[in-house]
C-alpha cells in the first residue's frame, strides 16, 4: 500500500515521504496514530505542504546536528513525576516532558518527535533516551526521573 508519512517514523521515513508498506502495518498501526494518510492523487499536494513544515523545522546540516549534539551532552537532564511509594510513576513519561525538561535544564529547544524512548518510563531512577537530530546524528541522554 503507497502512503504518504506525516510524522517521521524510524526505519521507514521522514514527513513528505511517499513510501510502500505493507497493507496490515499501514492499515493497524501508522494510518491510526496519524503517522500517514493513504496515498491519493490528490495526496501530492499535501505532500508538498508537509515538505515545507518539515523543511522549517528541519535541522538542515550535520554541523548544526553537531552543534546541538555538542549542547546536548553537557545538559544534565532531570525528570520531577509524581509516584507511588514503590517507585512506580502513576501514568508514564513521555517524549514531550523529556523534551520540556532539556529546554528547563538549559539545553537547546528539541522537537518532541525527535525524543525515542526506548521503552515506556514508568519508575524513578536513571533512564537512558535518544535524540535523533538528524538521519547520521543521533545523541543519547541520560534522563533521571525522581518523584515530585
Amino acid at each position: 500500500m503507497k502512503i504518504i508519512l506525516t510524522h517521521e517514523v524510524s526505519g521507514l521515513g521522514a514527513a513528505g515521504d511517499v513510501v510502500d508498506v505493507r497493507d496490515g502495518y499501514a492499515r493497524n498501526y501508522l494510518v491510526p496514530r496519524g503517522f500517514a494518510i493513504r496515498w491519493t492523487k490528490g495526496g501530492e499536494k499535501d505532500v508538498a505542504q508537509i515538505r515545507r513544515a518539515r523543511k522549517i523545522r528541519e535541522i538542515a546540516t550535520i554541523e548544526q546536528a553537531n552543534q546541538i549534539k555538542a549542547q546536548l551532552e553537557g545538559v544534565k537532564v532531570r525528570l520531577a513525576v509524581r509516584s507511588g511509594d514503590t517507585g512506580r510513576l502513576f501514568g508514564s513519561v513521555t517524549p514531550a516532558d523529556v523534551a520540556s525538561a532539556i529546554k528547563a535544564a538549559g539545553g537547546p529547544d528539541v522537537d518532541k518527535r525527535r525524543v525515542e524512548l526506548g521503552a515506556p518510563i514508568k519508575s524513578l531512577g536513571s533512564h537512558q533516551v535518544s535524540v535523533r537530530l538528524h538521519p547520521e546524528v543521533a545523541v543519547n541522554l541520560g534522563v533521571e526521573v525522581v518523584a515530585a
